[in-house]
């Protein structure tokens, strides 16, 4: 592979489910109520123009949510992992925030709402919050497994370039950033597309245990996505070709060790989405990863799509969810939408 090169381009009490949840429809909704936020789930249920339960392009559609809150602190989603077998998920937000929470489902098993919504401060590796903008800016989490349960979470930053292990307690991240060592050519990347993607490959996986970095504007001289392999036996460069005009904003491993990897663009200025699948034995350090395109669309059913995350649905499908970033901008949504694999 040719060098690399950089290429500018709450500590809040648990949320308490109350009320009776009610769904109509789309408008129905779902709300989580604490001392002073509530999480309201608006049900998604068509998507492409399709029902949930239909095929959409080379994916099942299995439903989504859109997620509001009048807090100031929800928002800005960008990396996404499941944190235990109840559907508990952690996710960062890029103002130096885990958010977590579980996800309900209804009788159909669409998703219908995000309850038990913790907000928590990032810290650093003295236990104090991060101290500015720079440091926080929080954009991957992937789960990191020990004896087969979740044990902890990784979390990749970019500004301050950096990643670190924080540990879970009861599917919540806590405590101090144990730092991860990564290499100089991305440690030293200080702008705001540098380390958008961090997954670790499951036991299935010929690589299995190592993380994956995926780098959003650092490439290399073909032009592709720089990428780096944290493992023992498998450490090394390789690299990822993203469409034209897209870059890539999160990675996930499917259980069988195939790697999926979503992309984010702008198109006719709509946001645009792919998600593509790497078979496994493809990657490798030294390799080029490029994939089969499962899912391609832009418009006004996606919004600012970055974070991935794989899990377990409630009848035992491998369930794949995409959240978006809203910016903490009024004109853009945190939606969440899932999806299957076709048998």
């Amino acid at each position: 592979m040719r060098a690399v090169e950089w290429r500018p381009r709450l500590s809040v009490t648990m949320l308490l489910l109350l009320g009776v949840i009610g769904v109509v429809g789309v408008t129905g909704s779902l709300k989580a109520l604490a001392d002073d936020e509530t999480v309201t789930s608006i049900p998604i249920r068509t998507f492409m123009s399709t029902q949930a339960g239909g095929r959409v392009q080379g994916m099942i559609w299995r439903g989504g949510i859109e997620m509001q809150s009048q807090s100031d602190t929800f928002g800005g989603l960008s990396g996404l992992g499941f944190t235990g077998p109840d559907n508990r998920l952690a996710m960062v937000s890029d103002r130096g925030s885990f958010i977590s929470g579980q996800l309900l489902y209804d009788d159909a098993g669409r998703p219908l709402g995000l309850i038990g919504v913790q907000t928590n401060p990032i810290l650093n590796s003295s236990g104090a919050e991060l101290p500015r903008a720079f440091a926080r800016d929080a954009e991957a989490l992937t789960v990191i497994y020990r004896n087969g349960a979740p044990a902890a979470v990784r979390v990749g930053f970019e500004n301050l370039t950096r990643v670190a292990d924080f540990t879970l307690v009861n599917g919540v991240p806590r405590g101090p950033a144990r730092e991860v060592s990564i290499p100089d050519w991305l440690s030293k990347a200080r702008t705001n597309e540098t380390l958008e993607s961090v997954c670790i490959a499951p036991p299935a996986s010929p690589i299995a245990g190592s993380t994956l970095l995926i780098a959003e504007g650092i490439k290399t001289d073909d032009g592709d996505h720089a990428a780096y392999l944290l493992g023992r036996a498998d450490r090394g460069r390789l690299s990822y070709q993203a469409a034209a005009g897209s870059n890539p904003t999160d990675c996930a491993f499917l259980p069988n060790g195939d790697l999926l990897v979503l992309e984010r663009g702008l198109a006719l200025l709509a946001f645009s989405m792919r998600l593509v699948r790497v078979p496994a034995a493809e990657v490798r350090p030294g390799a080029r990863l490029t994939g089969e395109v499962l899912l391609q669309t832009s418009g006004r059913d996606i919004d600012n799509m970055e974070a991935l995350g794989v899990s377990q649905g409630p009848d035992g499908e491998t369930r794949i969810t995409i959240v978006s970033d809203n910016n903490f901008s009024d004109w853009q949504r945190s939606l969440l939408l899932q999806f299957a694999l076709p048998e």
